[in-house]
């Protein structure tokens, strides 16, 4: 299991920037092989991180690519910044 962990800053408002992302960019990471999961979160200050989560190490930063090419197309307006990337293969799993 691989994951990419996007941090965006400087966004002007991540409420619409997630609502887009909820509408379209999901779908598209849905239909993805080997999706396994997507989060996005809000923390603070005009900064937001997304964790997307696949089987291979490909497939995970394929997903950056069509992030960085979805951002361009539909919230370039609201995210003007390149996002700072962290990927890599999960070591350790722990769940409720």
């Amino acid at each position: 299991m691989h994951i990419s962990i996007r941090r965006y800053q400087h966004v002007k408002s991540i409420s619409q920037v997630c609502l887009k992302v909820g509408e379209s960019f999901v779908p598209l990471l849905r239909r993805s092989p080997g999706f396994i999961a997507y989060y996005a979160i809000d923390a603070g200050d005009g900064t937001m991180a997304t964790i997307s989560i696949f089987s291979t190490k490909e497939m995970a930063l394929e997903s950056n690519e069509k992030a960085a090419v979805w951002m361009k197309e539909n919230v370039a307006d609201l995210q003007p910044e390149s996002p700072e990337i962290t990927s890599g293969e999960v070591k350790v799993v722990i769940t409720a």
